[in-house]
């Protein structure tokens, strides 16, 4: 698989990078020409320099950096965020500060990680009945909290 990458800022942009051999997301870096300091509960659109161009029949799920999320308690605001194979423009990261402690955001900080996803459309029907099932409308909590 291979997305092609236009970069718009010489100098700032870094392609995204596996850090490890079998790793599923490639980090993503900011090019911001200037610190950007989030306090807590600010969030901000982090510019990453970068326009993908990715192959029809797949996305990109821009994710959270646990490291950033356990640390300092920011994190990626629409998670997982979806780059659909159609868009062209520059990607940017929506970063939130859910810690405690300003966190600043360098030139070049690993902010967020991508992971290439196959898509699939489905076709949507409106029916007067479902199915039954076991769990039936059980939602959130329905099992309990025992471990």
């Amino acid at each position: 698989m291979q997305i092609e990458i236009k970069v718009q800022k010489s100098g700032l942009s870094e392609l995204p990078r596996y850090m490890t051999e079998e790793a599923a997301g490639a980090d993503i870096h900011a090019a911001n020409t200037t610190p950007i300091t989030l306090s807590p509960g600010e969030r901000a659109l982090i510019p990453t320099g970068l326009v993908f161009e990715i192959p029809r029949g797949y996305e990109v799920q821009i994710r959270p950096r646990s490291g950033l999320a356990l640390r300092h308690g920011v994190t990626v605001l629409n998670t997982p965020g979806t780059i659909d194979s159609d868009y062209r423009g520059e990607i940017g990261i929506l970063l939130i500060n859910l810690g405690n402690t300003p966190f600043s955001i360098e030139q070049g900080t690993r902010i967020a990680q991508a992971v290439v996803a196959p898509v699939v459309q489905a076709r949507y029907t409106e029916q007067e009945t479902l199915q039954e099932t076991q769990r039936g409308s059980g939602g959130f909590g329905h099992t309990g909290v025992e471990a």
